[in-house]
């Protein structure tokens, strides 16, 4: 008798989607409300322009928030293999979304270049527009910096988390990855754009609007081809890093009568991995304590949230050491 999937229910699968894109998502809503409102009252066409880049930031992220959700269904009988893949799909479409946007903005700052706009006044309400663009977009980018020690499973406090982020990001779901390199940008955009709007108000130097808007742009092709790639190699399938490779290893070796790790192939899929491999155990035992070892180790690897699904063969120890630990090849 065929076993019936088990149903989940929508409710269950956006409490595991990705938090940080929804934070995000919900951070540049406010932001993009607060730069209209500063917008209107100031008659700033820079600031409205602003205004869209963070309505349309909110919009991408929300857009990655329901792949990660799609991305949390289980493997049915006519998709056995899950939807890990789903996350890295909508992650390219919103890589298409940043280019267009990258585009859009090199080209308004190299207009601004060739016809510079005057200051029109508002600027202490355009600069604390961007002091909390700072503060929510800081909040945002500490939230994920935090986010990625906890998916790259390892310890950092205070600023110690700063260079575990970037040293980790690799090892994080794609969209955190997303919303990470995003936010890099939305921090180091409003930083960048504070100094035009002093330089522009208190100075004669008003094409600096227009170099400071390029630049953005090009920190955003930046974001976007780095995000592109990883969500690239993660269509095609890739191999786990080898901190994830070595603690497998670890819990298959935990097992006594595990001798060597014939062959092993762990592919990332979005968040989760899938492990494939043989293992020798030792001479002279009889099938049925052969297989309770297999299973004893299959089990093992299951309990960590992180690996999807397990598929083990075994093998008689043949006297010749097979695995080598990955830093040593």
């Amino acid at each position: 008798m065929k076993s019936v999937p088990e149903r989940q229910s929508w409710m269950d699968l956006v409490k595991k989607g990705n938090k940080s894109s929804a934070v995000a998502m919900a951070g540049n809503a406010v932001i993009a409300g607060t730069k209209a409102v500063a917008a209107a009252w100031s008659g700033s066409g820079a600031m409205f322009a602003s205004a869209m880049h963070s309505l349309a930031d909110a919009i991408n992220q929300g857009f990655v928030f329901i792949g990660s959700v799609l991305a949390e269904k289980k493997p049915t009988r006519q998709f056995p293999t899950g939807f890990g893949r789903v996350i890295n799909i909508f992650c390219m479409i919103a890589v298409i979304v940043v280019t267009v946007m990258a585009y859009e903005t090199i080209r308004e700052g190299w207009h601004l270049i060739q016809h510079p706009v005057e200051s029109s006044g508002g600027i202490w309400l355009n600069a604390a527009v961007l002091l909390i663009n700072l503060v929510i977009d800081g909040a945002i980018l500490v939230k994920v910096m935090k986010e990625i020690a906890a998916e790259a499973r390892v310890e950092a406090r205070g600023f110690g988390v700063i260079a575990s982020s970037f040293k980790n990001v690799g090892r994080a779901a794609p969209p955190t990855r997303l919303v990470f390199y995003e936010d890099l940008v939305a921090v180091s955009g409003a930083l960048l754009a504070m100094i035009a709007v002093v330089v522009t108000a208190l100075t004669a130097f008003d094409s600096v609007d227009g170099v400071v808007t390029i630049l953005i742009g090009l920190l955003m092709v930046g974001v976007a081809f780095r995000v592109g790639y990883d969500n690239m190699i993660g269509l095609i399938g890739v191999a786990a890093p080898k901190e994830v490779e070595d603690k497998v290893a670890a819990i298959i070796f935990g097992e006594r009568s595990v001798t060597d790790i014939f062959q092993m192939r762990i592919l990332q899929e979005g968040r989760y991995y899938h492990v494939e491999g043989l293992i020798e155990l030792e001479p002279g035992l009889s099938l049925a304590d052969a297989d309770d070892i297999k299973f004893k180790v299959r089990d093992k690897l299951l309990r960590d949230t992180d690996i999807a699904d397990v598929t083990l063969g075994i093998l008689e120890d043949n006297g010749v050491r097979n695995w080598v630990p990955a830093e040593s090849r």
